[in-house]
């Protein structure tokens, strides 16, 4: 798969001074994931044997690689992904950042985004998709498994890339804000979410229908759940209210402060097939691609890549995205399983 892939992607065309696409990966991963840098990468693949090559041709190499490492990042995933046949897939979905090289990328904010899907109850990695800061987190982005529960947190509160999704034979379960959403009543009115918080304050508890309007096509029918924080969240979110309001120089308003009480989710799950309790301890699970994010930057170490050139900026970080999918089936054996904390 290694030598047709690479041929194919033209990585690797006829061995020449690099032997096989073998000797080329091991090239491309020792200065993708090591600190070594072009020229002492070069000198180490001559001392070890592996290849004579000066630090501008293992460049060029780079360059041609990034087709041939996505490839390889799909085989590593389609190998790892669940059937859907065997129950319902959970599909947590986020994405993580990281900078880009030089001065001027700094100063205009850019970076490369890895938007990423978390697989329960596989607890692996089943999509990545690279771009850069253009690539904007949406709810569609990642293909869907039919049957599939898809989770996100608010930035994923999109009511007609929600619609595609429930289109495909996915449900969805979306953290929102009080303000992220046109809420409606079953007649299309405006649904007035505060009083409803209001009125529930006793309880601490939401569970109804609610219907948000769309830019094209007829409202979407949800079903809101809602839970009232505990006194030490409800502090500690005031206190983020209170601070972006400072920051961004204005007044924070009473709903703000009123709905900072409350975790508010939109799902199209059923009642009587995922009761509340079910629903909100199905939106905790979405620590667990934080947890892989976290991985993915700390114990395989990508930071934003070296050099300004895009050509060699991609396929370092794919490099670093094959390789959590490589080790993420032994990560259980030398570190602590979210799987045996969570029975703990």
């Amino acid at each position: 798969m290694l030598e047709i892939s690479a041929h194919e992607t033209k990585a690797f065309r006829r061995p020449r001074v690099i032997n096989n696409a073998v000797d080329l990966l091991r090239l491309i991963l020792a200065y993708c994931l090591g600190e070594r840098g072009l020229r002492l990468t070069a000198a180490w693949a001559a001392s070890i044997g592996l290849v004579d090559i000066s630090n501008v041709a293992l460049l060029y190499r780079l360059r041609q690689c990034g087709d041939w490492l996505a490839v390889l990042v799909g085989h590593a995933l389609a190998a790892a992904a669940p059937p859907a046949s065997r129950g319902r897939l959970i599909r947590i979905i986020d994405a993580t950042t990281v900078p880009k090289a030089g001065t001027l990328a700094r100063v205009k904010n850019r970076l490369w985004r890895v938007h990423g899907a978390f697989d329960l109850p596989s607890e692996r990695f089943g999509f990545f998709e690279l771009t850069d800061e253009t690539g904007g987190e949406t709810l569609d982005r990642i293909p869907v498994v039919k049957g599939e529960i898809r989770i996100g947190d608010r930035a994923y509160l999109q009511p007609d890339r929600m619609a595609t999704v429930l289109d495909a034979g996915a449900d969805i379960m979306v953290r929102a804000g009080w303000k992220g959403a046109r809420w409606l009543d079953a007649n299309g009115n405006p649904f007035d979410l505060l009083a409803e918080f209001s009125k529930r304050a006793a309880c601490g508890l939401i569970d109804r229908p609610i219907w948000i309007a769309r830019k094209s096509g007829s409202a979407l029918g949800l079903r809101l759940v809602a839970v009232k924080k505990p006194a030490h969240a409800v502090e500690a979110a005031k206190r983020k209210a209170r601070l972006a309001a400072r920051k961004g120089g204005h007044q924070i308003s009473k709903g703000t402060l009123a709905a900072a009480e409350w975790v508010i989710l939109v799902t199209s799950l059923t009642p009587e097939t995922f009761p509340t309790a079910d629903v909100l301890a199905l939106y905790r699970l979405r620590w667990r691609i934080e947890l892989g994010f976290k991985r993915l930057k700390s114990l395989i170490g990508l930071t934003g890549p070296p050099g300004t050139d895009e050509r060699s900026a991609r396929p370092y970080v794919l490099a670093h995205l094959l390789i959590i999918l490589l080790l993420e089936p032994l990560i259980d054996e030398f570190e602590d399983s979210p799987r045996l904390l969570a029975a703990a």
